[in-house]
């Protein structure tokens, strides 16, 4: 029963997680959520604690990886372009690099402390 309990607590930390990085990412230039960072740090914290299984630590780790260059690039790119985008898509993908990183920090925590246990 406790199992199925953090199963849904992971599964709305993600959905809520992704879903508040991408709205606020969106709003920023009309709205600021207080304390946004904290949020989704926390919200990827227990995404990362109960989502990931052993089995896609290394896709996890590697997608986050290819998220901040590509997101880096992306960002420099169309903002040279299309100014008015620039400031929408950086706090977007800002905001999922957070959210995706904390979760990324508890997987990478966990995966060195499997190797140094064996």
């Amino acid at each position: 029963m406790a199992k199925n309990n953090l199963d849904v607590i992971g599964k709305w930390a993600f959905l809520i997680g992704l879903a508040l990085a991408v709205i606020a990412g969106l709003i920023t230039g009309f709205y600021t959520i207080p304390y946004l960072a904290l949020i989704l740090v926390i919200l990827g914290l227990i995404v990362g604690f109960l989502n990931i299984a052993e089995k896609d630590t290394v896709k996890l780790l590697v997608a986050i990886i290819a998220l901040m260059g590509v997101g880096a690039t992306a960002v420099m790119i169309i903002g040279e372009v299309i100014t008015a985008i620039n400031t929408i898509l950086l706090d977007l993908i800002t905001n999922i690099i957070t959210f995706a990183g904390a979760a990324g920090l508890v997987v990478a925590v966990k995966a060195i402390y499997e190797t140094g246990k064996k």
